[in-house]
């Protein structure tokens, strides 16, 4: 029998949006290690990566947190993504004593392409973005005229967080 030479199919590639965030340990090496990490992902290529911000922990407590945000370029369908994300964050030591504990990593799964998904295990677009300054500042520092379905263009909404400290941090 001849061999096929057909490929199997290629997923096509989508643009996802990933949050980074950790208040504990070396918040600053865990990010760092966690943008290679994201980079590394099977048919995932890492396009942007923003400043680091410092901001103050909400709803929840501890340390102030150092928050970035990625833009990847992936082939993995949403649930592989976040699955992939949580991966990163156990192999980091993420526990998850309890709603909002300080964390050694945090990676959210903000956007995947346009999609949207109300599900319990993944809702897209991410259902707290749109409140957060540690999201939407550094968000709008890779992809300014990115609409979020649902809710508008990043540059729109960031006029609602105004009063959330967010300080940009200088270049190591």
């Amino acid at each position: 029998m001849p061999r096929s030479t057909e490929r199997p199919a290629q997923r096509q590639k989508s643009t996802a949006y990933v949050a980074l965030g950790a208040n504990l340990g070396d918040a600053r090496a865990t990010l760092d290690a966690a943008f290679v990490a994201l980079a590394s992902l099977p048919g995932t290529a890492l396009q942007a990566a923003s400043s680091l911000y410092r901001t103050a922990p909400i709803d929840s407590s501890g340390p102030d947190y150092l928050n970035a945000v990625v833009r990847l370029d992936t082939t993995l369908a949403p649930r592989a993504l976040l699955a992939a994300l949580h991966a990163i964050e156990d192999a980091h030591g993420r526990a998850r004593p309890y709603r909002n504990a300080p964390r050694t990593l945090d990676l959210d799964l903000l956007m995947h392409d346009q999609r949207r998904r109300d599900g319990p295990a993944l809702t897209l677009p991410h259902p707290r973005l749109h409140e957060r300054a540690f999201v939407l500042r550094p968000l709008a520092e890779i992809a300014p005229d990115l609409v979020v379905p649902g809710r508008g263009h990043v540059k729109v909404l960031l006029p609602d967080v105004a009063g959330q400290r967010v300080d940009k941090l200088p270049p190591c």
